[in-house]
């Protein structure tokens, strides 16, 4: 078995390309084989990852490639990182409990409509699950200019804003006319992430891994960003969290997320864990 890799075939006519590309190699086998070699040939073609399972929305759909089923961590230690998950979400859920409370009547009573923000996100291998956040935006409103943005900023033509609290580079929307006033209180601090430990405790994320992307975001995605869907279960804090969050460009945070899946482990995710809380209250890079 032969096998070739061409990186970045990003073209409207790639299956004009990949035609072509099997014909001649077909072209070049007859030439040189004989007519009992040749039929035993096969040769095949994969585009990764844009082969997608319509069925399973973001999940590739070919098994060939290796790239899903590379090196993972000794099934003790995914289990260890499992309990580790359950047992943390459950305890935060139980601290946390007053506090929900508040934030959900403080949100009933600021603006109309739900306590919860519910949306449809990608974990691991582009399997969708309903991620949920404390509401900190007004009910009805329109997503069109959160999507442009991101697609810019992802495609790298947005350029950095600075942030009204310390003056730092900023790679987020600051100024969202969608953001109600308790929400940008809940932003600041993070507390609109406390939902997510429902999440964990499921099992679609974990405590600590990469934050987990929108549909119309993975659709803008080079080839090579696809990969932080693939190799770690999303999380809630992770190296791009204690790392200046929207300070970080887009590309750097995708680095900061292979980072974390190449080098993981259980003490890892507890130092990830123990410099969350301060990264919270030094608001580095929240909006």
């Amino acid at each position: 078995m032969v096998g070739v890799m061409f990186t970045e075939i990003d073209s409207e006519d790639r299956a004009e390309i990949v035609s072509m590309m099997l014909a001649r190699a077909s072209a070049i086998l007859r030439r040189v084989l004989n007519d009992e070699l040749f039929p035993q040939i096969s040769i095949s073609c994969y585009l990764f990852p844009d082969d997608w399972d319509d069925d399973i929305s973001g999940r590739p759909c070919n098994p060939v490639l290796d790239l899903l089923t590379r090196k993972q961590p000794k099934r003790l230690f995914r289990v260890i990182k499992r309990m580790m998950d359950v047992a943390g979400s459950a305890l935060a859920l139980v601290i946390f409990t007053p506090l929900f409370l508040v934030i959900a009547v403080a949100i009933k009573v600021s603006s109309r409509g739900p306590v919860f923000f519910r949306q449809q996100r990608l974990g691991q291998r582009g399997v969708p699950f309903v991620f949920l956040k404390f509401r900190s935006m007004y009910a009805g409103n329109d997503p069109s200019s959160h999507r442009n943005y991101v697609c810019e900023l992802i495609r790298g033509e947005t350029k950095c804003k600075t942030s009204k609290q310390n003056g730092a580079a900023v790679y987020k929307q600051t100024a969202d006319a969608r953001i109600t006033p308790l929400g940008n209180f809940l932003r600041r601090t993070s507390l609109d992430e406390l939902p997510q430990f429902f999440n964990v405790f499921k099992g679609e994320m974990s405590l600590v891994g990469p934050r987990p992307p929108i549909a119309y975001e993975v659709e803008a995605y080079d080839t090579w960003h696809r990969r932080r869907l693939l190799e770690a279960k999303p999380g809630i804090t992770g190296l791009w969290q204690v790392n200046g969050r929207s300070r970080v460009k887009f590309d750097d945070m995708v680095r900061l997320d292979l980072k974390y899946a190449s080098t993981w482990s259980l003490w890892l995710d507890l130092k990830i864990l123990l410099r969350t809380p301060y990264a919270v209250l030094l608001g580095e890079g929240a909006h």
